[in-house]
Formats: structure tokens, C-alpha cells, sequence
């Protein structure tokens, strides 16, 4: 069984089942998943998979979305992508919170402080089965509202795709000791806010074809 997460139902309308209500939000079931829509930023995507966590078991749990690809990434509008590891951008100083020697977390006695990963043998074997790359996302509170920012962030952090829950999702799961994976499809560039330049059609049909291919 899936527990599938995405911050808005509009980027997953392709997810058909019976309605429920979860923490006020409007969710799906269906054959072999369970679809939760998390809301908008960290704390609602970190508080929906440890709430959900506590009141019923998870075998894995599979965010999606959409994101903004950094200059320089190599992605195309409407690619998917499987996340890797994700960074928490605004967690602590501008160099991070390693400077000031507090982790996030530790997992198995290793302190993480502004890298998490998602579970590497879900990772690799969606990545196998799917045929998807594997890239690192950055998420903040704040998207990038410039070219500049965005080509700041990316050469800061070698990140590829910018989002606003991968972190708190990937926290949250090596937390709880649950499976995590994270899917996204580029809907715009980084730090273009014109939406002129957005693909989200694009991006949500890819999702579509990839987390259907994966249930």
C-alpha cells in the first residue's frame, strides 16, 4: 500500500477513489494507495505524513509535485525526475547550519544537518522500473523571484529542481522510519515568475503518466 502525498489536488486531479476527510483536507482512496493532499509548505507536508503515520501504518510514501528546474540543470519543461536528496535552503545560516554545529537530525548516529535523503533502495528501484533520473532538490519557504537568486541557490547547493516540501517530506520520513520517494515534473524555470514561461499543464500530464505507471 501507498500513502501518496502532493501539496495541491490540482496536481493530481488523474487520482480517482472514494472521498474521505483528513485534517480538513479532501483525500482519495483506491486500489492499493492512499492519496493525501498535504497543502501548501513544509510544515503541512511534514505534519500530514506524521499524523497520518501515527494513526496507521505506512509500507512507503511517495511525494509528487511540480517544480521549478535551476539555469543550468539540463531539464526540460514537462520532465520527471526522481529526487535523490533534498536540501533545506533556509535552515539556519546562508552556509547552512553545520557552521553552527547543530544537526537536523541524526540518523544512525550520522548528524544531518541541511542534506536528507530519501530512501535509496525505494530510490533506485523507481528509478529502475520507471526509467527516471535521479536529481537533488532545494526547498524553501521562499521560491526564487529572480534568475539571480536561482543561479545563487543552485551554485551554493548543486541542486537541480526548486520546491517548497521535498525537505520536510524527506525529514519526516527518516524520522519515522518510513520508505520515502519523492517524483516532481518541471513546470517553469527557477526564478521565472512570469507564468508566461510555465508549462503546468505539461508538467501535471507527466505526472500523471509516471505516478499511474507506478501504482
Amino acid at each position: 500500500m501507498w500513502l501518496l502525498l502532493a501539496p495541491t489536488r490540482l496536481e493530481a486531479p488523474f487520482l480517482k477513489g472514494e472521498p474521505f476527510t483528513f485534517l480538513g483536507r479532501m483525500g482519495l482512496k483506491g486500489k492499493g494507495f492512499v492519496f493525501l493532499e498535504t497543502g501548501i509548505g513544509k510544515v503541512n507536508a511534514a505534519l500530514t505524513l506524521a499524523v497520518w503515520a501515527s494513526r496507521h501504518p505506512v509500507e512507503r510514501a511517495l511525494l509528487f509535485g511540480v517544480a521549478g528546474a535551476y539555469p543550468g540543470a539540463g531539464l526540460g519543461l514537462g520532465e520527471v525526475v526522481l529526487v535523490a536528496e533534498e536540501v533545506e535552503a533556509d535552515l539556519g545560516l546562508e552556509e547552512g547550519l553545520e557552521p553552527l554545529g547543530f544537526p537536523a537530525l541524526v540518523v544512525g548516529g550520522k548528524p544531518l544537518y541541511n542534506r536528507f535523503p530519501l530512501d535509496p533502495a525505494l530510490t533506485e528501484s523507481l528509478a529502475a522500473s520507471l526509467g527516471l533520473p535521479l536529481r537533488v532538490g532545494l526547498t524553501r519557504d521562499r521560491p526564487s523571484e529572480s534568475l539571480e537568486e536561482a543561479f545563487r541557490l543552485t551554485s551554493r547547493w548543486g541542486a537541480h529542481l526548486e520546491n517548497m516540501e521535498g525537505a520536510a517530506f524527506a525529514r519526516a520520513s527518516l524520522a519515522l522510519g518510513v520508505p520515502g520517494a519523492e517524483v516532481r515534473a518541471v513546470s517553469n524555470p527557477a526564478g521565472v515568475r512570469d507564468r508566461a514561461f510555465w508549462r503546468l499543464k505539461e508538467a501535471v500530464f507527466a505526472l500523471k503518466e509516471a505516478v499511474l505507471a507506478l501504482l
